[in-house]
């Protein structure tokens, strides 16, 4: 990244996290995915060690896009988090794979196979999205994409059993919003099978800050979109096979 024509935007993310008085735009702005992920990268490596990624698409056949995730914003098991960690709070419920090896960056492509090798666990997840900016959704793809890709925190539920049989694009998903339901898809997750974006992030996606590595969590899109949700509401995500999984932001 030049830092000359990049930094200022990395170090307005940065306060902007800090300070919480949010962006009306980035100083420079990205006009590419190239320059997006290069101001990404740079905040992240200043935030510490990523131990998780979110990896999304906006078709089955598109190229994913991913944003880094870091222990503060990674929970695991719980069932309540405080609504003034977030601007605006976006429900996603989401299907998140935990790794039990390393997959270092390498000349030759991971496989499918060596990839789910890799994989200890299959969990449900919600993503809470989240913005630095003034106004959910108010900037360019680019600008978005710099910010984390909207993130907010990643809480991951109890691991499944049996991740091998998962099928999910069979998966039905159902979000309940504090007692009303408002939401349910099969097979709701734009990007499409879920496998396909592991290996694009070991190949790909992850090798700008080091690879994958044992104990991260990728979390795979969403299965019913965003649902803003008030503070104070308790989000329930029911899945087919997956069990369910409640979340209050309170």
């Amino acid at each position: 990244m030049n830092d000359s024509v990049f930094g200022d935007s990395v170090d307005a993310l940065l306060q902007a996290r800090e300070s919480r008085n949010w962006l009306s735009a980035l100083p420079s702005r990205p006009t590419s995915e190239a320059e997006a992920y290069a101001i990404q990268d740079e905040v992240a490596r200043r935030l510490g060690p990523v131990v998780a990624w979110k990896v999304g698409a906006r078709t089955p056949e598109s190229e994913p896009f991913r944003a880094p995730i870091h222990a503060d914003t990674l929970f695991f098991d719980t069932t309540a988090l405080p609504a003034a960690m977030f601007q605006v709070i976006g429900m996603e419920a989401e299907i998140a794979y935990r790794f039990a090896k390393d997959l270092p960056p390498r000349a030759e492509p991971y496989t499918r196979e060596e990839v789910l090798d890799a994989v200890e666990s299959v969990h449900p997840a919600f993503e809470i999205v989240d913005t630095r900016f003034a106004g959910f959704g108010s900037q360019d793809w680019f600008s978005h994409m710099a910010d984390q890709f909207n993130h907010g925190a990643l809480v991951v539920g109890p691991a499944i059993a049996d991740w091998r049989s998962l099928e999910p694009l069979k998966e039905r998903v159902t979000l309940v919003v504090d007692g009303e339901q408002k939401i349910e898809t099969v097979a709701g997750n734009s990007a499409g099978e879920p496998v396909r974006l592991l290996v694009w992030m070991a190949n790909s996606g992850a090798v700008s800050l080091g690879g994958l590595k044992a104990g991260d969590v990728v979390t795979t899109g969403s299965h019913i979109g965003t649902v803003m949700v008030p503070a104070g509401s308790t989000s329930v995500a029911v899945y087919g096979t997956m069990g369910t999984y409640e979340l209050t932001v309170g």
